[in-house]
């Protein structure tokens, strides 16, 4: 059964719609990204302090014979690592899976 030429054009565009990032399309872009860039900073900032404390909560229960202190010290600062980590790695991850899916065909 013949395709018409309409749907052979919905089928095409439904392979490849021809759209991809481009930079300056919308106005406040440098905006959006000081915006990302200072909660990012905020995040880490944050991560920091929870380090911090974490650490010296894991010292303290240590010292003191607190186990369970010194176990929600170490899972503090774990977690901190973690989201340091997160925070740190958050634009080659998405620059990575960006680059990867632009690949898909």
């Amino acid at each position: 059964m013949p395709v018409s030429p309409i749907a052979d054009h919905f089928i095409q565009l439904a392979y490849n719609p021809g759209v991809s990032p481009k930079g300056g399309g919308l106005p406040g872009l440098s905006v959006l990204k000081n915006v990302v860039n200072s909660i990012n900073l905020f995040g880490l900032v944050a991560v920091v302090g929870a380090l911090v404390v974490s650490l010296a909560v894991w010292a303290w229960g240590h010292h003191t014979g607190g186990p369970q202190a010194e176990a929600n010290g170490k899972k503090g600062a774990t977690v901190a690592a973690g989201a340091a980590l997160g925070l740190g790695a958050a634009n080659g991850v998405v620059a990575f899976f960006s680059a990867l899916g632009s690949q898909v065909r």
